[in-house]
């Protein structure tokens, strides 16, 4: 009956993108009078936008205007037309929704609308990408259209300095990676001007690759650390014990589920043996579990885990001597993220690289929560269905699948299982040898950098005969079931013989070779391996990209030193026209692009991403995966069985079993390793929510601070609330005189205060009460703290109390963050005596940000009470080296060049720097912080670069 409904009235899916399309109708009726405008008068469309809101009307109303305008605007400068369907995918994004398109749809042109909206408001529009390349690529790609209309277009990629991301962010839409602005928010909260901030809000985000970044990179947390102590000697010698203990699979239990790796009691008492026998305790222990030599039970299970867990190749790669992790979804490398607490480093002590000191936790935020920030928030994914009552209970985003532009005409084949690696890898050769030799395309998709570059190594000797012909002998013709049952006898047979199959490999190791790589991936019979979904963001075109050969070609133009016409562009844009279009027939003909997949993911939607990449706006295209009883999946959650099964019924070595039951077997076992993944996700986000309004508190605090000029009334009540915590301590309200601890009170109003008073003999006073003390010790204090102010002066002052009090949320921050990382550690033990670990874990995290207040109060007292002041003339500065470049601000040419030649207007430069004087330096730079960046240019500080001149 619901399924009769469904067909009857359409689904809500069908319901939704009904409305959208019927708005999509209005938008077309409009296109005949924008086309008939000039570029200047499109151009002036946007200040008539921006002055329609200055007068109240809101974006929807706009809509079907500003959505025209930006499709003349792509047709005009990219020579593109949106498709109906990427009209509506724009509207679900400016809803704020999940727009689900297929690869190929051109999802980079779907938000070229919406962002162009969204952006008339000026508060500013992130587009958010997976990664550097693709954050350039389409900052530059789609910002023509941008700049066409008069909007400002920044980009935030790794290595930009403070001065260049604060333009970027100031433009009307900025293009960055999703750690970049992250990170980016967690240094404006450490920083201690607001001038160095170079965010300036959360207005509107459009994420890319929704899922991936949402999703998958949502199960750990942002986290900007500092160095601790250099433990690196302990880790080898940790390293080379659990080595040897590891040899023995009776000492440690290992579940690849969970990913955890423990000692069984005999390994514990093995490696307390050896560790006993090396006199690695602390002095006066026993025991490896005696509470002094809790670190090294640490240093113990990280190091079985790095061993046992972590394969190289895999989880990470060791590039230019150092551990680089692999993300496990994209196989990209992940530049500068760390495994925390001590994970790390356990790792580069097993692959005897260079150890890199533990870090501490300065600031962290998850993913979850930065992007929770933002008032409104979309994405678009070619999957993202799978997961959408997850991004419906985290984000509040609803998930609306978009019809493609043609019909797909992709075939998905069921799945191939063998029984082993060598019989399912003979199998894959033998594919990729017919598609080769037949001039199809394929693409072969494998879970690690390890297995991608076995089946290079496995094609680079494969022998190969490949049937190309089969034709029935005439003398058999007529008659077909004789033939039938006689085989091969029957037929004329002509076959290709060869040894090698040249081919592609992208992983983690091709990483600045991904875009040009995946580009070629649709030329008649290339082979291109790749690990997971490299190369994602970059369409797979039949034929060839055109756009990547155009840019090849000019980078080749350049290296020869040979100056590019537009004359000869546009010639070899037309020469490569016609050869894409002569290749992109060959690979039609031979059937499309192959899909083969190696190894079912644990997530069903990084399967449907890869059979995704064939089957773009309606060409033919071919899927299949091949799996064997040894792959990671099947062996965890049913190998064994279904290797019985397979002897059981005769299976032959090199045969395979294939069935519809199968595909829903191993989609279960993915079901199941999904839902496991979105509860870690889960809890780690029900942990980060009850810190993630201590972090909002603190930052909102932190900014007060740096925005105020004068703090004095807040110190003045930090200090009172001190004065009342010490006498209610030491002097209870209902307790006896007798009772009142006078000499404590006295020592902590010495150490916090800096006063001697005589409080033994106010106490002493016949009929003195804690009020009446307390009100005098406050008299003693605020007459101290007006003396140390007319001592230092109202500036000097003022600008010491708001140092003190950065300074001193920051320490206690990062200590409170270190407490509930030990907290957040061993609050799972509770679960054992029938308590709720997550609301002990509100209780106590409550408890220690009230402990974080109290002694922020008390030590910014004691600091501003106690400190003694010296005034001495500053040491000479040594002026710090000038590298070759240094542009100069004047003429933007290197000074240390030929300083005459760039000097011409007589600016001060070289040795005659000492003598520059604050109005030589340009408007505005002598408002700039010491601390921050120069805005030269240069990448120095502020304070080392012009700023030391002056």
């Amino acid at each position: 009956m619901l399924g009769f409904a469904k067909k009857l009235f359409g689904s809500s899916n069908d319901r939704k993108v009904k409305d959208f399309m019927s708005r999509v109708q209005k938008i077309n009726a409009l296109e005949a009078k924008y086309a008939a405008l000039s570029d200047d008068e499109l151009r002036m469309m946007t200040d008539a936008f921006r002055d329609r809101i200055g007068q109240g009307e809101s974006l929807d109303k706009i809509l079907n205007d500003a959505f025209a305008v930006a499709r003349e605007a792509s047709k005009r400068v990219l020579g593109q037309r949106q498709y109906d369907v990427q009209l509506t995918g724009g509207m679900i994004l400016h809803e704020g929704g999940i727009a689900e398109m297929r690869t190929g749809e051109g999802k980079t042109l779907v938000a070229v609308a919406p962002v162009y909206l969204n952006a008339l408001l000026g508060k500013g529009v992130h587009v958010i990408t997976v990664n550097d390349y693709l954050a350039r690529r389409d900052a530059e790609w789609m910002g023509r259209v941008y700049r066409f209309l008069g909007l400002e277009v920044g980009v935030i990629v790794n290595g930009l300095s403070s001065g260049q991301r604060q333009m970027s962010y100031a433009a009307d839409i900025t293009y960055g990676t999703n750690n970049e602005f992250g990170f980016d928010y967690l240094r404006d909260n450490l920083v201690y001007d607001r001038r160095e901030m170079v965010q300036r809000g959360h207005h509107f985000a459009i994420v890319d690759e929704v899922d991936s970044i949402l999703i998958d990179e949502a199960r750990t947390p942002l986290i900007i650390s500092g160095p601790t102590e250099d433990r690196s000697e302990l880790y080898k010698i940790v390293d080379a014990l659990v080595k040897t203990l590891i040899q023995d699979k009776s000492t440690y239990d290992l579940d690849e589920k969970q990913r955890q790796a423990l000692l069984t009691e005999e390994g514990s008492e093995r490696i307390e043996q050896m560790l006993e026998e090396g006199g690695h305790f602390a002095e006066d222990t026993t025991g490896l579990y005696d509470a002094a030599n809790i670190s090294l039970v640490h240093h113990v299970n990280q190091a079985l885990r790095a061993n046992t867990l972590y394969q190289r190749d895999k989880d990470y790669i060791i590039k230019g001597g150092e551990i680089i992790l692999i993300d496990e979804f994209t196989g990209r490398m992940m530049q500068g993220r760390r495994l925390s607490e001590g994970l790390h480093q356990a790792i580069e002590a097993k692959e005897d690289v260079k150890i890199m000191p533990e870090n501490q936790t300065l600031a962290s935020v998850t993913i979850q929560n930065y992007f929770r920030l933002y008032e409104k928030l979309s994405g678009m994914t070619g999957t993202a269905a799978t997961e959408a009552q997850e991004f419906l209970d985290i984000y509040k985003m609803d998930v609306l699948e978009v019809p493609t532009n043609r019909p797909v005409q992709r075939i998905d084949h069921d799945d191939e299982v063998y029984r082993t690696y060598k019989e399912k890898n003979q199998a894959i050769a033998a594919q990729i040898a017919q598609c080769h030799v037949k001039g199809q395309p394929i693409l072969v998709g494998t879970v690690s950098i390890e297995k991608s570059e076995q089946l290079s190594e496995l094609l680079r000797t494969y022998a190969y005969e490949v049937e190309i012909s089969r034709t029935l002998k005439p003398e058999y013709v007529g008659r077909e079931k004789e033939a039938q049952k006689i085989g091969d006898a029957a037929y004329d047979i002509q076959t290709v013989k060869g040894k090698g199959i040249p081919h592609s490999v992208l992983n983690a190791r091709q990483h600045e070779q991904e875009a040009y790589i995946v580009a070629d991936a649709g030329l008649p019979g290339a082979v291109t391996i790749a690990t997971n979904m490299a190369g994602r963001g970059t369409d797979i075109q039949l034929g060839g990209n055109l756009e990547m050969r155009l840019a090849k070609w000019r980078l080749d133009q350049r290296n020869l030193a040979i100056e590019v016409t537009p004359e000869m562009e546009k010639a070899e844009e037309e020469r490569l026209k016609a050869d894409i279009a002569v290749q992109k027939e060959k690979a039609l003909a031979a059937g499309g692009l192959f899909v083969l997949g190696t190894e079912r993911h644990e997530s069903r939607r990084i399967d449907n991403q890869l059979r995704g990449r064939t089957g773009r706006q309606g060409d033919p295209g071919v899927s299949k995966f091949f799996l064997c009883c040894e792959d990671d999946l099947l062996r965890i959650f049913a190998g064994d069985r279904l290797d019985a099964i397979m002897r059981n019924f005769g299976v032959a070595e090199g045969e395979a079993i294939s069935h519809p039951w199968l595909n829903r077997a191993v989609e279960t076992a993915q079901k199941r390793v999904e839902t496991r993944n979105y509860d870690i996700r889960k809890n780690l986000l029900k942990y980060d929510d009850v810190v993630n309004d201590q972090r909002k508190a603190v930052f909102e605090q932190r900014q007060e601070f740096m925005d105020s000029e004068d703090l004095s009334e807040l110190v003045g009540e930090f200090r009172n609330d001190v004065i009342s915590d010490l006498v209610e301590r030491y002097m209870p309200p209902k307790a006896y005189a007798e009772q009142w601890d006078i000499d404590g009170l006295d020592e902590k109003v010495k150490s916090t205060l800096g006063l001697t008073l005589p409080l033994h003999d106010w106490a002493a006073e016949e009929g003195v009460s804690n009020e009446e003390v307390e009100e005098r010790i406050r008299e003693a204090a605020d007459k101290r703290a007006a003396e140390r102010l007319e001592q230092l002066g109202e500036g000097q002052m003022r600008g010491l109390e708001k140092q003190f009090l950065m300074q001193m949320i920051d320490m206690q921050w990062r200590e409170h963050l270190v407490h509930l990382d030990h907290l957040r550690g061993v609050i799972g033990l509770r679960g054992y005596g029938q308590r709720d670990p997550l609301n002990e874990y509100k209780t106590e995290a409550f408890s220690l940000f009230e402990t974080l207040l109290h002694e922020l109060r008390h030590n910014v007292t004691r600091w501003l009470m106690t400190v003694e002041f010296r005034f001495e003339a500053p040491p000479p500065m040594d002026l710090p080296e000038f590298q070759e470049i240094h542009l100069n601000p004047g003429t933007g040419q290197n000074e240390m060049a030929d300083p005459m030649a760039q000097n011409p207007e007589g600016q001060v430069t070289g040795d005659d720097r000492s003598r520059l004087p604050v109005e030589l330096l340009p408007a505005g730079w002598e408002r700039t912080p010491r601390n921050a960046d120069c805005p030269c240019g240069s990448g120095r500080k502020f304070k080392h670069c012009h700023g030391a001149l002056v």
